[in-house]
Formats: structure tokens, C-alpha cells, sequence
């Protein structure tokens, strides 16, 4: 027995090399001439199928026919991009017209206004209008307010012969100073009308009060939160605040010390989350944190100023919500650091050059501060420092009081929540005061924003190109001119209008820039006011939101092949000039790489902080033909069944006249060539070249037609279409939209295959970068409808130059593609093989075989699988296409995303106390209410019962912080990610691939006049233990700490804003606030302490 052991093992061995040696001399037989065999075959019937049915060759034909009569002209950017910015200028110049005229109606109608403490008036509350009381009654404030909608605002209800108020929950409404100023502004009403008459552009005009009040025109239904609570206030608005002040350095200090705990510290967080609401991207800031030592909120940023734009604020916010109280105050070292830094800041020319502050925020100052102030700041008090007081407990009002009135600031005393807003602001009118003493009237234009304060905002969210949902507002002060309050410089408020960007960029007509072109407009930060890659929403679950940084998007960011900034840096200087750039730019969501050569053509805005830029792509974007028919004959074809025009592009003007907003543009345009509507201001060279397009494509039409009555158009060949420069479509429906799979394709929801404001079709994008006649073949997955879209472009020739005329294609089903693709790849059973060395006859049908058709960026259109189209290969087998990389088939191009959201990788510490028991939430609760209920009894006095959003602030506060830490997974991050693109020199290839125990073949062929490879390999080696999918996701870029923090500080080239008003010889700063009167209920407070007190020890 033992003597047999050793012979079985020998011969079980040679047994299993024979079968490896059977099974790799089987792996080694895909004949690769099969394979091309194949790709030649199923390349003509391709070629054949989408030439005949999408009507190219004729189309090119027709193209041909008109050379003798088209000219070619190479675009000019540097003399467009000066004619684009003209205009971008006079609209822009317009609204400022309009701004200056309510600024001056606004302070004569104060100057000539007598203040009546027992004024009683009237007006339009804007939430109360056409509110009925439980008799049928109108309310108080309320009243019958026609409301009619108006496509010009978003098809919302509004009065445009009428303007009402917007009043915040927290602020009486029959406040005598509310009133009055009411009333004064009443004389708005009519210069509202008037600006619009003269600018019908124009949308929300507004006046801001700096007594709370919010005057917009048209008038509008106001609809409060879902509190029933008005929380808009127009004083945080950043209209308001830029124009109030002049830019500002401003250092936060808040004392940490034990004496802050519990709901002191509460406010306090409160208060430093508000100043920080009112800063700007113009503004710079630091946050320092004091006990008996100094602490920088964030250590990165210690000795030093950083931009006050939304990620900074953010981050200070974050960090503020972390601080824990500990220690004695020491305020004085804390001062010194605050005043050094202030220092530095304007010798090295540094933050913004303008006003500076400290903010101190504190419960008690006991130091004596005046070595400090005598060092650092007087006798020029420099530096104004604003107090606010925290907590009931005024023994230390005066001190706190004498600090601010002697550096030229402002003391106020804050004991509730309620408090905070009111308080914060008051710093605003008095940095405002040199400003308005000296009557400058700067006019300041706001970074880009996303109103979603008002309603129908949401649903522009799917319907707009997201750049263009943003909008600036241009904003200007308005002062008090009486001359016996002049030293007091008093602030009446702002007036403004809104600007959406949509309508500015329209000024750059798409058709001139071309398929990859575009414009985009920068602020004097470098930040983006609008360009086509910026991507200001992101989805969280199912919802569209606004990105936390969406506004403070650098240009650099977006145009990141600029590595050495030289392009922003020229902008940001508002130099005019022009640079080429080598660029990976993609398309279809990022998936397709290109390489582009673009030229960047810029200028200046005059009289805003913005530059304009203009993208053309060299070669045949620079080129652009025009045609030139006559009008009766281009007419005949426009107005074709089958033809349509871009409707988001302007080819006329329809918003100027109310009585033209009812047109479609295609309607418009018709309407105008007609002589109908002779008012109508149209693009001539756009329509001429429209009207060109219709001629030169109609005979499409027959052609489709013909094709339908004569031929029996096969199954899965549904859609045949074209496109011009000049924004023109037509299509035809070769299959009924009951039997279509695309039934999406090229309607209106289909934006990704439509001309829109900021792009061109998909395909037509695609179709100009392939070499034209040729067609380019790529799958869509369209929530989960799959079908196949080839498309070629057609070009047009005259005296040595080619220019493309457009792109023409044909959408097919899978089913089509499946069906022809099968008959061709495989051999039938009496095929002659003694020539054949391996597999014959050979099937893609076989089990064991996988065949699959890939497009040149490496994603599938044709599997056995069919939840495998659309997919990338390399997820699908990673082994081949590794093997493909290696051998130089594809090429990995690395792409970047620095507007990307990413989940949060760690747990920010949290200000929350931990749950330690279940007695812990029951004290905490009881806690809470008992506090809120007790300030509430505090706080109560007949004249104060219109605070109520103490309640709302409280019970939104607490919702909001624990739902953000359950909902807001995501982060703003960066991320790099790859993408491939096939090398048509490499025309074939086949390898053998070792995966362990198996060795798998595989044999690739390049399928001729088309953008595709056939591969086929074997199905039975399996090698994903050896070898990875080859994934496409996005990876965030980490950054170390060292690399993190210099990052959030670099100071990158920013051009600072031409005014300042920091200083006036007439400033009245013994204006310096004071402590209201308190009276409270012995027994209530002795109350609260006891009541505190034992939930203290208890929690």
C-alpha cells in the first residue's frame, strides 16, 4: 500500500499539468483575425445604418453646395470680449441709475419730515395683506392687495403698481420710529414705478431701514417660517452691511472664564456667530478666546488676520461651538494681543486697509485698561473697540461703558438671546457715521448669492443652469441730511436691487463663443460670480441644496490648469489683456476627458469690482461661417414642424416689453422677420444665420420623411436629429413614443442634449472633437433607460479654411445594437477551420467567451450583461483593463474637483455634553425650560411683548443643532479622479493575462470609422483576486495639518475696494450707547438663582 502512495501522487500530478496544459493551450486560441473579421464587419453595417438613417451624408452634401457663397471669419476675442464687457457695462450702469435715484427720493423725503411721536399710519404689511379676520373682516395692516402673476418675477404673484412692508417678528410694528420712517418712505413707491418703467430689466427693488423694516417693490404675499415667524431681517442682509460700512479688520475677543458658564456663554456664542454674519469677503477677522491666558480659537491662525469669506466664517463658527468655560478673565493681555495684531496688520499692509475693531464680549472687566489704550491706541484711537455686556449682572456696566466710549466705539448690554441681534448691529451704524457725515454715496455690488428667501426659489433649483441661479445686487446708503444731526451721522438705511446673473451673461451670446467655449465674470477677490463649471448646489438625499462655500468659490478653483495663477492674478487687477492655456477640461458629468487648447480674453467692468472673461477653443471655435439668404426664403423653412431654436438663447429681446413676454422665441423671432413686431430689438447676425441654417438643412426633412414612407425603418432606429451653431435644431421620430425606449431624448427636461444658456448639446460637444464624417458612438443611462446616441460633425469650407457648420445623429435602442452585433460575432457551425489556429468556430454567444463593445473613454455599450452598459470596463474586468493601460491602449488622465462634498471623515468635537444618563436629559430638559420660562417672566414688560421670537430663536436653535448633527454628512472637500481616453494609433491588441491557477486571453480590435473597440476575452479565468476593479470615484485629496493651515490663510492677490471711510474730524463718538433700564421681581431672580442652582448640582 504504501509503496502505490508515492505513484498515485505522480501520476494525479502529471494528470493536472496535462489539464493546465489543455486548458492554457485553449486560452491561447481566440483567433485575433476572427476578432478583426468581426470589427470590419460590424463597422460598415454600423457606418451604413447611422449614415443612411441620420441623413450626414446629405446634410454634408448640402453644406458643400453653399461654399461658393458662405464666408469664413476667424473670431476676433480681444475685440469681442471689449464689446461684450460695453454692454455688461451699460446694463450694469442702468441699475446703478436706477439705485441713485432711490437713494435721493429716500433723503429728501427724511429731510423734509417733521418726526410725530403719535404718528398713526397705515401701510401694506406684507404679511398681513388680504388676511381676513374669523368675521370676514380685513386685519389691522392687512387689506385688499391686488396680486397678479408676472413671468418677469418668476411667474410669483406680485403688485407692480404697488411696493409693502416686511417687518422681522422681533420688531414692533407700530413703533413710532417704525411708523415714521414708514411713512417717509412712501415717496419710494412712485420712483419704484418709474425705474422699472425705465429699465424694464430691472427686478426687486428694495429699501433696507436701519429701523428693521424691509420696503420691496413689486409687492409680494410675505410667507413666514414655518414658526410663523418672519425671520428675514434686511440689516443681515449683505447688501446692507457693505453698503453701510466701508471694509474692516475686526478681532472678536470673548471671555471664557467660569463667571461665563451655562447660558451666558449660550449669548456670547450667539453674539460672536452674529458679528460674524455681518462680515464680508471684503473684511477680515480673527477670533481670540481670553481667561488668565490668551487662546486662538484656531491655532493655524494665531498672530494674524484672515479673509472673513464663507469657509472662514464657517470654520469660526465651528470652532466657536466647541468652547468650554474655565479659569479667572484676564482681559489685559488678551487686549494687547488683539491690538498687536490690528498693528501689524496696517504697517505690512495687510487685511483691509480701512476701519478696525475689536469686539469684546465679556460678562465683567475689573483691569484697569488704561496703559493699554495710552500704548496701543490714543491719542489717534485707530482702533474703535465695541462692548457687549453678557448677562443680567450690571456691576461692571460702567467699566465695560467706559472702555468703548473712550476708543471711539460703542457699549451694549445683551441679557438674552433676543438681544443679540438688535445689539450686534449697532457697530454697523457707527462705522457708518465718517461714511455719511461726509455724504460719500458708494455704490457697492455684493458677491454672488442664491435668494432663497423668497418663494419658487426651489424650483428653479431643476430648471436653471445652476451658475446662473446666482445673483449680485447692487446697493448704495441712504443718509440723514438734516443739518442739526449731522456730527451724529445718522444712517436711514439702503436701498438696492437685485441682479440675477442669468441676465448679464446673456449679454455674451452663446452662439459666438462656440461648442467649448463660454464667459464668466470674477469678483476683485478672485471669487466666481458665474462661470458654466461652477456648481453652487450639491444633492443631499433626494433635496437640492446650496454648497456651505458656493459663494467663495476661487477662480482658481475652476480654471485649475492655471497653476501659477497668472490668468486670475491679471483679472483680479482688472488689467485687460489676453493668455493661452493647455487644459483637460470633461463633459458628460466629468466621465469624458478632453484636451483643449483655450484662449482666455479679459477686461475690466468700469465702476463694479467684477472682470469679464471669454473663452474661445483654438481651431475650429475660433472660426465661425456666415451665410446670407433672403428673408422670404428663410422664413418658408423656420417655420418647419420639425425645427426648433434654443429657447433659453436670446435671438430677441422679449422682457423689455410686458406685451412680448407671452412669445416663445422662435415666436418672436417669426413674428419680427414678419415686420409684426418692429419694436422687438433681435440679434441681426444671429437670425441672419439662422435663417441660413433652415435653408441649408430643409431638405432634411424630406429626406427623414421619405425615408419613413418608402423604407421600412428597422426596429430601435428612433431618433434622428441636427444641430447648428447658430442654436437651430430639427428632429425626427422614426418610432412612436409608445414603442421609443428614449422617450426623454431631446424634450424639454432634457437639458443635457439641449442648447441651454451655458451649453451646448452633449453630443454636439462630442461630435466636434471627432474627427468629422466619422461618427462617435456612446451609451446613456438615463435613471436606468439605456439606449445608444451616435453623432458626427459636419463641417463647411472656403478659401483654405474649415469651420464646423454643426453635428448631426441618430439615437438607437440596445435592442438594435444587440441584435446586429450578435448575427455578426459569431461563426456558424460549418465554417472552414483548417486554416484557423484555435477556437473554431468561434461565438460571442458562447459561455465561453465575454465580448464586449467599449467607446474610447472606456465605458460599455455592449455586454451579455446588460446592467453592464453604460458602466466603466475597468469595474467590470479590471485584469484586461489594466492590461490595456500598460500597453498603452488607454491613457489615464488625472482630473480635479475643488468644489466637490465629501462625507465627513471624522467627528468635530461638539460643544453637546455627552448623554452620560438618562437623568442627565430629563435635568437638562427641565433645565432648559425652566430658564427659558424664568427669563421669559424676566424679560416681560407691556412694551416688550413683541419679542417672541425668544421662544422661536430658542426652540430653532435647539432643532437645528441636533438635527445638523445627524443630517450634515457632507463637507466641502477636494477630490482627484481618473479618466482614460483610448489612443487610435494602438489598433489592436492580445495577451495573455496569469491569474493564478488560470491564464486568461483576451484579443482587442479597434472598429474602423468609429470611436470603439471590440473587445473579447475569456469567461472562464477568473482573476479578481489578482486584480481590482478599476474604479472612477472620486478620491478626496487629505492635507496635513502644516499644508490645512497654511491654506486657510494664504492671502491670494485680491484687489481692494477703491473707498474707505474710516475717519471724520466732525464724528460725534460721545454717542457710545448705554444701559437700558431694569427693573426686575426680587423674588423671581432670587427664584432663578435657586432653581439654577439645584439643576446644576443635580445635572
Amino acid at each position: 500500500m504504501e509503496g502505490r502512495m508515492p505513484a498515485m501522487r505522480k501520476l494525479l500530478g502529471i494528470l493536472g499539468f496535462f489539464c493546465l496544459w489543455i486548458t492554457a493551450q485553449a486560452q491561447m486560441k481566440i483567433p485575433p483575425e476572427t476578432v478583426q473579421q468581426w470589427a470590419s464587419v460590424f463597422s460598415v453595417q454600423l457606418r451604413e445604418s447611422t449614415t443612411k438613417y441620420s441623413g450626414s451624408l446629405l446634410l454634408q452634401k448640402k453644406l458643400k453646395d453653399v461654399e461658393s457663397i458662405i464666408k469664413i471669419v476667424e473670431l476676433n476675442g480681444n475685440d469681442l470680449v471689449k464689446d461684450y464687457s460695453d454692454e455688461i457695462e451699460r446694463m450694469l450702469g442702468s441699475k446703478m441709475k436706477s439705485v441713485k435715484r432711490l437713494a435721493e427720493s429716500a433723503e429728501d423725503a427724511d429731510l423734509y419730515h417733521e418726526f410725530n411721536a403719535s404718528l398713526m399710519f397705515d401701510y401694506y404689511n406684507s404679511m398681513l395683506i388680504n388676511t381676513v379676520d374669523e368675521d370676514g373682516n380685513n386685519v389691522e395692516l392687512g387689506g385688499e392687495f391686488a396680486l397678479e402673476e408676472n413671468e418677469h418675477f418668476n411667474n410669483m404673484p406680485v403688485n407692480t403698481l404697488q411696493s409693502d412692508i416686511q417687518i422681522p417678528t422681533n420688531v414692533y410694528n407700530k413703533d413710532p420710529n417704525i411708523l415714521n420712517a414708514i411713512y417717509n418712505s412712501e415717496a419710494l413707491n412712485d420712483v419704484f414705478i418709474l425705474n422699472f418703467q425705465k429699465d424694464p430689466t430691472l427686478t426687486w427693488q428694495y429699501f433696507g431701514s436701519s429701523t428693521g423694516f424691509f420696503r420691496i417693490y413689486p409687492g409680494i404675499k410675505w410667507t413666514p417660517d414655518s414658526n410663523g415667524v418672519a425671520a428675514f431681517d434686511c440689516r443681515n442682509r449683505n447688501w446692507y452691511i457693505q453698503a453701510a460700512t466701508s471694509p474692516k479688520d475686526i478681532i472678536i475677543m470673548v471671555d471664557i472664564s467660569g463667571s461665563m458658564k451655562g447660558l451666558k456663554m449660550t449669548i456670547a456664542k450667539h453674539t460672536i456667530n452674529t458679528i460674524l454674519d455681518t462680515l464680508g469677503e471684503n473684511d477680515f477677522v480673527n477670533v481670540i478666546a481670553y481667561t488668565d491666558y490668551v487662546r486662538y480659537v484656531e491655532p493655524c491662525f494665531k498672530g494674524t488676520l484672515v479673509q472673513a469669506d464663507l469657509d472662514n466664517r464657517e470654520h469660526f463658527k465651528m470652532l466657536v461651538e466647541e468652547l468650554h468655560v474655565k479659569g479667572e478673565a484676564k482681559i489685559k493681555n488678551a487686549m494687547k494681543e488683539s491690538f498687536k495684531i490690528l498693528n501689524e496688520a496696517r504697517v505690512n499692509g495687510q487685511g483691509s486697509m480701512c476701519n478696525q475693531a475689536i469686539m469684546l464680549i465679556t460678562d465683567g472687566a475689573m483691569e484697569d485698561f488704561e496703559s493699554v489704550f495710552e500704548e496701543f491706541n490714543w491719542p489717534d484711537r485707530r482702533v474703535r473697540v465695541f462692548t457687549y455686556l453678557i448677562g443680567r449682572e450690571m456691576t461692571f456696566a460702567q467699566n465695560t461703558k467706559w472702555i468703548a466710549c473712550n476708543n471711539k466705539g460703542y457699549y451694549t448690554h445683551i441679557s438674552t438671546l433676543a438681544d443679540v441681534q438688535e445689539n450686534v448691529m449697532e457697530y454697523l451704524h457707527v462705522l457708518s457715521r465718517p461714511m455719511v457725515i461726509n455724504h460719500d454715496h458708494d455704490i457697492i455690488w455684493t458677491e454672488a448669492y442664491m435668494d432663497t428667501v423668497l418663494p419658487n426659489t426651489k424650483e428653479l433649483f431643476t430648471t436653471k443652469a445652476q451658475s446662473l441661479l446666482l445673483m449680485t445686487s447692487v446697493a448704495m446708503p441712504v443718509f440723514s441730511k438734516k443739518k442739526e444731526t449731522l456730527s451724529h451721522g445718522i444712517l436711514l438705511g439702503v436701498v438696492g436691487s437685485d441682479v440675477p446673473l442669468l441676465e448679464v451673461m446673456k449679454l455674451a451670446p452663446r452662439y459666438m463663443l462656440g461648442a467649448h467655449g463660454y464667459a464668466f465674470l470674477i469678483t476683485n477677490n478672485g471669487y466666481i460670480l458665474a462661470h458654466p463649471d461652477l456648481r453652487p448646489l450639491y444633492k443631499d438625499g433626494k433635496k437640492l441644496k446650496p454648497k456651505p462655500n458656493y459663494n467663495s468659490v476661487d477662480l482658481s478653483e475652476v480654471e485649475w490648469e492655471d497653476t501659477e495663477e497668472k490668468l486670475r492674478t491679471a483679472m483680479v487687477r482688472g488689467e485687460t489683456g489676453s493668455s493661452s492655456l493647455n487644459i483637460r477640461a470633461s463633459v458628460d458629468k466629468g466621465k469624458r476627458p478632453l484636451f483643449l487648447v483655450n484662449e482666455y480674453f479679459y477686461t475690466n467692468i468700469d465702476e463694479t469690482p467684477f472682470s469679464f472673461g471669454m473663452v474661445l477653443t483654438r481651431g475650429p471655435g475660433q472660426l465661425m461661417f456666415m451665410g446670407n439668404v433672403s428673408v422670404e426664403e428663410g422664413l418658408h423653412d423656420l417655420t418647419s414642424p420639425d425645427l426648433s431654436i434654443a429657447s433659453e438663447w436670446t435671438y430677441c429681446e422679449t422682457d423689455i416689453d410686458p406685451g412680448h413676454r407671452k412669445y416663445s422665441q422662435l415666436q418672436a423671432a417669426i413674428r419680427y422677420l414678419l415686420g409684426k413686431e418692429p419694436d422687438l430689438e433681435c440679434d441681426e447676425v444671429l437670425l441672419q444665420q439662422t435663417l441660413f441654417d433652415a435653408v441649408v438643412t430643409a431638405p432634411l426633412e424630406a429626406y427623414w420623411n421619405a425615408l419613413m414612407l418608402n423604407d421600412r425603418v428597422e426596429p430601435g432606429l428612433e431618433t434622428a436629429f441636427l444641430g447648428t451653431r447658430a442654436g437651430l435644431m430639427r428632429i425626427v421620430r422614426y418610432a412612436g413614443v409608445e414603442t421609443r425606449v428614449a422617450k426623454r431624448f431631446l424634450t424639454p427636461v432634457d437639458k443635457d442634449n439641449l442648447y441651454t444658456i451655458d451649453h451646448f448639446p452633449l453630443w454636439y460637444r462630442l461630435a466636434v472633437e471627432n474627427t468629422p464624417g466619422s461618427f462617435y458612438y456612446y451609451p446613456v443611462n438615463d435613471k436606468g433607460v439605456k439606449y445608444i446616441i451616435a453623432t458626427t460633425a459636419v463641417t463647411v469650407s472656403s478659401e483654405g479654411k474649415t469651420a464646423i457648420a454643426g453635428a448631426i445623429g441618430l439615437q438607437l435602442s440596445l435592442d438594435w445594437l444587440e441584435k446586429r452585433f450578435w448575427a455578426i460575432a459569431k461563426q456558424p457551425s460549418d465554417t472552414d477551420c483548417s486554416t484557423v489556429e484555435g477556437v473554431c468556430p468561434l461565438s460571442c454567444e458562447s459561455a465561453d467567451l465575454n465580448c464586449f463593445l467599449v467607446d474610447n473613454n472606456g465605458f460599455i455599450l455592449l455586454s451579455k450583461e446588460r446592467n453592464e452598459v453604460g458602466r466603466f470596463f475597468g469595474e467590470v474586468d479590471g485584469s484586461v483593463m489594466a492590461s490595456l493601460i500598460k500597453m498603452g491602449m488607454y491613457k489615464k488622465v488625472s482630473l480635479f474637483d475643488y468644489q466637490a462634498m465629501c462625507k465627513n471623515s471624522h467627528h468635530h468635537a461638539s460643544s453637546a455634553r455627552p448623554l452620560l444618563s438618562p437623568f442627565y436629559v430629563i435635568g437638562a430638559l427641565i433645565k432648559w425650560f425652566f430658564s427659558n420660562a424664568l427669563m421669559f417672566l424676566l424679560d416681560f414688560n407691556l412694551c416688550g411683548l413683541w419679542h417672541s421670537d425668544y421662544f422661536v430663536d430658542a426652540k430653532a436653535g435647539y432643532h437645528t443643532s441636533h438635527k445638523q448633527k445627524k443630517v450634515d454628512a457632507l463637507q466641502p472637500c477636494d477630490t482627484a479622479y481618473p479618466g482614460f481616453m483610448y489612443d487610435s494609433s494602438v489598433r489592436e491588441a492580445n495577451s495573455l493575462i496569469k491569474c493564478g491557477r488560470c491564464q486568461k486571453m483576451f484579443v482587442v480590435q479597434q472598429i474602423p470609422d468609429s470611436n470603439l473597440v471590440l473587445v473579447v476575452t475569456q469567461a472562464d479565468c477568473d482573476c479578481s483576486r489578482q486584480y481590482g476593479p478599476i474604479l472612477l470615484e472620486p478620491k478626496e485629496i487629505k492635507y496635513n495639518a502644516t499644508v490645512k493651515c497654511n491654506r486657510m490663510k494664504s492671502q491670494k492677490v485680491r484687489r481692494r475696494p477703491e473707498s474707505c471711510h474710516a475717519y471724520h474730524p466732525k464724528e460725534n463718538a460721545k454717542e457710545c450707547g448705554g444701559a437700558s433700564a431694569i427693573s426686575l421681581s426680587l423674588s423671581l431672580f432670587s427664584a432663578a438663582l435657586l432653581v439654577s442652582s439645584l439643576l446644576h448640582r443635580w445635572t
